[in-house]
């Protein structure tokens, strides 16, 4: 399950499925899966890696709104069994901060939340989480 929403006030709830498996012996590891927004469903791939050097994990994402275009990382660790992971991008033409979380890891399930900031982190707004669970 996940919702989005446009507003902290209006998150839809719709499906999607996601096949991951680890890539590069172990450093990394990609999914791909579909996300069924209502009324704009599309596809798209997390790819993830681990760099040793600088002990932190980015996290890439492409999908098929806009073939072609690879959205700006975000990079991040993990801590106490939660991973926070921040990056730069911008939203309808404005700046934005942007930090993405998981939490809530099982063996069966986790949770996924992505945040944006319009004032450099300062203040975050919660705009889209996804429940998963393993099949």
């Amino acid at each position: 399950m996940a919702t989005t929403s446009g507003s902290a006030a209006d998150f839809v709830e719709f499906d999607g499925g996601f096949a991951a498996r680890k890539i590069l012996g172990g450093f990394g590891n990609i999914d791909e899966g579909a996300i069924n927004l209502p009324g704009d469903a599309y596809t798209g791939v997390s790819l993830r890696t681990w760099d040793p050097d600088k002990s932190r994990r980015s996290i890439y994402w492409p999908d098929s709104r806009r073939p072609g275009y690879l959205f700006p990382p975000v990079h991040g660790s993990f801590a106490k069994g939660v991973g926070t992971f921040y990056g730069d991008d911008s939203f309808k033409g404005r700046p934005i901060r942007i930090r993405l979380t998981w939490s809530r890891i099982a063996e069966q399930s986790a949770r996924w939340e992505q945040a944006f900031s319009l004032d450099e982190g300062n203040n975050w707004e919660t705009n889209w989480y996804m429940d998963f669970t393993r099949v």
